[in-house]
């Protein structure tokens, strides 16, 4: 298949979650958050939360830092962002799919927050500038990637040197069947677009990352339905930095 068969059926499905406001039969990842995070967030952001983690609980952010959230939906891990950089700070969501931009954008409006921003974009050519951004988050959508190589090469040429990135992503123990890798409906559900956790980390290290850590292994079973064929899924909070001058 080639990329923009995979990026054309992503956006689609996407699209459609969007505009049924998450009711387009995706699981409830909500429960992955601390409750007392989500208070005060938008009933619109919460519906539209299709993650598989919760990357704002380990990247650590501080006052001032500027965030860039690859693959931003409906905006949930943005908003957490922009809450604990502050006003001194701002946020990036970059986003394919322009209908999750429009609701992304309602509910940074609705907030009145000022420091988030949504661009437009692919995570493999990010409309971001060199060396710009303190931390990258990414909430379920590097697996949706046809490629991979190319996000963390984005990655490393946006973060400052020094700069991490803070992944929660669908990785398996083992490989799909290419009969199983060419399904785009499984695909665009974060099922088989998501690679063996040790080739995984490989691309992370081969982009020019170092310090990776797989900081935890969540079973995704409630979240990605396991069948008959496939290997283990799961969740993995990964983290790595660009190396510093």
């Amino acid at each position: 298949m080639s990329g923009q068969i995979i990026h054309n059926s992503v956006r689609e499905h996407y699209g459609a979650i969007a505009s049924s406001g998450g009711q387009a039969g995706c699981c409830d990842t909500t429960g992955l958050y601390n409750v007392t995070l989500l208070d005060g967030l938008p009933t619109q952001a919460v519906q539209l939360s299709l993650g598989c983690g919760d990357p704002v609980s380990i990247a650590s952010l501080k006052p001032g830092d500027v965030v860039l959230d690859l693959g931003s939906g409906g905006g949930i891990d943005c908003l957490l962002a922009a809450r604990q950089v502050g006003p001194g700070g701002y946020v990036i969501g970059v986003d394919m799919t322009p209908a999750m931009l429009d609701k992304a954008r309602q509910n940074a409006a609705s907030m009145g927050v000022q420091h988030v921003e949504f661009r437009h974009g692919q995570i493999e050519a990010l409309p971001v500038a060199d060396a710009s951004i303190d931390v990258i988050l990414s909430n379920c959508v590097i697996n949706l990637s046809p490629d991979k190589p190319a996000v963390f090469a984005e990655a490393l040429r946006v973060l400052k040197p020094g700069g991490r990135m803070c992944l929660s992503d669908i990785v398996t123990e083992g490989e799909f069947t290419p009969a199983l890798r060419a399904d785009l409906a499984k695909w665009a559900e974060c099922v088989t677009g998501a690679l063996d956790v040790q080739a995984y980390v490989g691309l992370i290290r081969a982009a020019g990352f170092e310090q990776i850590t797989v900081v935890d292994k969540v079973d995704a079973e409630t979240i990605v339905p396991r069948q008959p064929g496939m290997p283990r899924v799961f969740s993995a909070r990964v983290t790595a930095f660009k190396p510093a001058p």
